[in-house]
């Protein structure tokens, strides 16, 4: 692993992992309907943060586009997440933005480069 992609891999990684955890816990919630949309930004965020975490991890060139578009969704989720009072929700909204902020980081980083 290229060491400049250490904290934006770590970011990916516990981002996919609260947004496994919210949606799952969504699935719980009374009202699930209302928690739809959140359910399935969380989806599309978890994988899409897993997909980023294998470009860094594999040193590819087209890391730092897969990483702006990781960034734009994980910013999609936050939104969402922040409009719900649940724990899992406001722990993942922290994890989505703390995400979105060091991809936009090492993508900077790799196009200044």
């Amino acid at each position: 692993m290229q060491t400049h992609f250490e904290s934006c891999l770590r970011a990916c990684n516990a981002c996919a992992d609260a947004c496994d955890d919210c949606s799952t816990a969504c699935l719980n919630e009374p009202d699930m309907e209302h928690m739809a949309e959140c359910i399935r930004l969380d989806m599309d965020c978890a994988a899409m943060c897993r997909v980023a975490a294998g470009f860094m991890a594999r040193g590819s060139a087209r890391a730092p586009t897969v990483c702006l578009l990781c960034a734009e969704i994980c910013e999609a989720c936050a939104a969402e997440c922040a409009k719900h009072e649940a724990d899992h929700c406001r722990r993942c909204a922290e994890a989505c933005r703390a995400c979105a902020i060091e991809c936009n980081k090492m993508a900077a980083r790799r196009s200044a480069a």
